[in-house]
């Protein structure tokens, strides 16, 4: 069944409201049409009662503005009334692109502006929505999630501050420790994994593929992205390796310990296309080692598949490694950020994720459980049959 013929079994929560911030502009108008359209053609014999006043819209977007002061500070308006909406706010705080005077100074706006950006949101609704949810595809401060020394533990803050804000769900993607949730046991906080996604684009745009052990693999670059590699393997059937890092504890460079090399666990990868699943690429350093190891293994095609690619380094590398043959496919989400050029690359395969995020919505807006929206493998075995029987 279509999820467009999904029947309705329970009112909205309250009149669906979406404030997608100035960095998730894009974005968020994809999810707002999905949404429009779905809600427009879908039929319930409920549609005219009270419960669900203001259901079908052309949108549900409200206007919201962040504005900032000469000095640099900032306020967030609500343009609208939120009164009784049940309100979803979405905002990617990697969004670099986006800049604001400060002192006469051009300055670029940081992951912690964007994080105050959004409190400034929740603090303008003034508690008068019905309930405030907040999509936030990169978690704030997730990379710095647990304390090993005399240090923040930032992620667990941010969490904290949004609920005791009045924030009942949080939805974020491939968290990069799903374990920081511990922070608020008592509220919804759900990490996404796009791996049906990440299947549906490659299939999409490679044609020959054979997915089975004896002519595919996938690979963990880290560790730490275990777990995530292990779910991949085991829906598409193929056998899983990993490279684990060794690095040198005796000097910090960038604010980490460099990685000396690069050591292999796992079958054979020769004659194989590998598919190296992580949750982003920073500066792409180990992802592209990784790569470049796989090829000197004779590995056949290698793919990337992240779900944040921020690219802090530039492409240049990355282009550098395609024309000599070490990556074949780079595929990312548009959940944070994406420059034009990153766009334009050949190598390079944008998974839209602007559907997902408005089932998901439409599943909370009716409080209807997400068990078979973040549990993947059914579609996915749908999906491969429809490839192997060469429905492409």
């Amino acid at each position: 069944m279509l999820y467009e013929e999904k029947q309705i079994e329970t009112i909205p929560v309250g009149p669906l409201g979406l404030i997608p911030l100035q960095s998730c502009d894009a974005l968020g108008k994809k999810v707002d049409a999905w949404l429009a359209d779905w809600r427009r053609e879908r039929e319930s014999e409920h549609k005219t009662t009270i419960a669900f006043a203001g259901y079908q819209k052309d949108s549900y977007i409200i206007g919201s503005r962040t504005p900032r002061f000469g000095s640099g500070e900032g306020k967030g308006e609500i343009l609208e009334s939120v009164r009784g909406k049940d309100l979803y706010i979405m905002v990617d705080v990697c969004n670099y692109s986006l800049t604001y005077s400060l002192n006469g100074m051009k300055n670029h706006m940081s992951p912690d502006d964007h994080y105050q950006d959004l409190k400034r949101v929740i603090a303008a609704a003034a508690g008068k929505a019905r309930r405030i949810n907040v999509i936030m595809p990169f978690l704030y401060e997730s990379r710095q999630h647990k304390r090993t020394g005399r240090e923040s533990l930032d992620c667990a803050l941010a969490l904290r501050e949004l609920v005791d804000m009045g924030v009942e769900n949080i939805i974020t993607f491939d968290a990069h420790d799903p374990r920081v949730q511990n922070a608020i046991p008592l509220k919804g906080f759900e990490t996404v994994q796009p791996i049906y996604q990440f299947i549906k684009h490659l299939l999409k745009h490679e044609k020959d593929l054979q997915i089975d052990s004896d002519h595919m693999m996938v690979i963990s670059p880290d560790e730490g992205g275990m777990g995530r590699a292990v779910f991949f393997a085991n829906v598409l059937g193929l056998d899983l390796g990993m490279f684990y890092k060794r690095r040198d504890y005796s000097r910090i460079v960038n604010g980490r310990n460099p990685i000396v090399a690069h050591e292999f666990l796992g079958s054979s990868v020769e004659g194989k296309d590998v598919v190296i699943i992580d949750d982003m690429i920073s500066s792409g350093e180990s992802m592209l080692d990784t790569a470049k190891e796989l090829k000197r293994r004779k590995a056949k095609k290698v793919f990337i598949c992240t779900t944040f690619g921020l690219f802090t380094n530039g492409l240049k590398k990355f282009d550098e490694y395609y024309e000599n043959g070490y990556i074949d496919r780079v595929l990312t989400t548009n959940l944070v950020y994406q420059t034009p050029e990153l766009l334009e690359r050949p190598y390079y395969i944008d998974v839209d994720m602007s559907k997902y995020i408005a089932l998901i919505i439409d599943n909370l807006n009716h409080d209807s459980s997400l068990s078979e929206l973040l549990n993947p493998t059914g579609r996915i075995n749908r999906l491969l049959a429809k490839y192997r029987a060469g429905e492409r």
